[in-house]
């Protein structure tokens, strides 16, 4: 098999095993479907631009507008795994009308070619084809694609840095699975697009046999990654939930709610005094930390403190993450229990269940972070 031979295998391989995901994502039973329906509607775009490696050119000859046209739908990529990012951190997302304006460079394009390709005689589409790399249509949508690629790579990575402070400040179960796997992706991704980029400057170097490796070593990683992708939706087919999309950061409510009256201040400061004492006796007293899914929204009616002033309480005044608040408790009980010669034949997963933990990884790292030692040194050492 020849080097072109051994790229267009790994393409149809990628392309294949891309497809397979997005039908399982299409039928998979799951709450949110959206999510599901965009990441592979993602794929299936992922598949249609790799399909180019291994279209013949005979194909090509006798299909010029679709191949532009295929040319195009690049365009449709990024902005859909931005609007899929969307839907899994935030389960009150809906596509609205003003979505569609993630298509408009897709639009765009389709409008330029329009006017300077789909309608040329098949002679003219020829050399459009054959000196492709050279015309100014095909250079402007590449260096828009880099644009594209720059700009969401930044959007995303702000929505993620958004999602994580909500889930810090409103939630306390230390499963952070759902964070991670974005990260992990979106990061694997835009390592690949940013190196697709590298690759594709190589168009203008008189050296085909670093552009022809180039292809094999991009294709081996856009083939890790979907198998990836595959191994990760079939072992969590569970994993996309979203959070609420109508929290807010603590910080924006306080500046909401910024008021500059010195008398108010320190009447507020006296309110706020008594609030962190009711709060904290209420924590060491009736331990609704022991419930593994506890939110901000559930703490807030059982102390009957709006969960907007509880956010600010914690995030704000106390200055901790609702998620470290809660997690100091169920690690301040785990140190009860581990001292406890009654109580020695408790196992440490035991423990950690017992004080609401629900991941032993987790379990161990908050408990690090606190006493310096491990769940089990610390019981020794006591």
């Amino acid at each position: 098999m020849n080097i072109h031979g051994l790229i267009s295998v790994l393409s149809g391989m990628s392309v294949f095993v891309s497809l397979l995901l997005a039908f399982f994502l299409f039928t998979v039973k799951i709450e949110n479907k959206l999510a599901n329906r965009l990441f592979a509607f993602y794929l299936i775009f992922f598949a249609i631009d790799n399909v180019g490696i291994f279209i013949n050119d005979d194909f090509i000859k006798n299909h010029f507008n679709f191949e532009f046209f295929r040319w195009s739908t690049c365009a449709l990529i990024i902005p859909i795994f931005y609007l899929y990012i969307l839907s899994v951190c935030f389960n009150g997302f809906r596509l609205k009308p003003k979505h569609l304006l993630h298509a408009l460079p897709f639009l765009i394009t389709n409008a330029v070619f329009l006017f300077r390709l789909y309608f040329l005689t098949d002679a003219e589409k020829m050399q459009f084809y054959d000196h492709r790399n050279q015309r100014p249509e095909l250079y402007g949508f590449q260096l828009m694609l880099v644009v594209q690629i720059v700009f969401y790579s930044i959007a995303i990575f702000l929505v993620l840095k958004k999602y994580k402070e909500l889930y810090q400040e409103n939630y306390a179960n230390p499963k952070t699975s759902i964070f991670k796997w974005l990260f992990q992706i979106t990061t694997a991704l835009f390592v690949l697009y940013y190196l697709s980029i590298a690759k594709n400057t190589l168009r203008y170097i008189d050296l085909e046999i670093l552009w022809i490796w180039a292809n094999v070593i991009m294709q081996v990683f856009v083939l890790t990654i979907t198998c990836w992708f595959v191994l990760k939706a079939l072992n969590h087919p569970e994993l996309f939930r979203g959070i609420d999309s109508k929290l807010q950061l603590a910080r924006d409510i306080v500046h909401d709610n910024h008021e500059s009256n010195d008398e108010v201040k320190d009447n507020q400061n006296e309110e706020i005094t008594t609030k962190i004492a009711v709060l904290k006796q209420y924590m060491t007293e009736k331990e609704p930390f022991l419930d593994p899914s506890l939110t901000i929204l559930e703490l807030s009616n059982q102390i009957n403190i709006p969960v907007r002033d509880l956010s600010i309480l914690i995030n704000h005044h106390i200055d901790q993450h609702f998620f470290d608040f809660v997690n100091e408790y169920r690690i301040q009980k785990a140190m009860s229990i581990l001292k406890n010669p009654l109580k020695n034949d408790l196992t440490v997963l035991e423990i950690l269940y017992e004080v609401g933990f629900n991941s032993k990884s987790s379990f161990n790292t908050y408990f690090k972070k606190y006493t310096n030692l491990t769940p089990t040194a610390y019981r020794n050492a006591s």
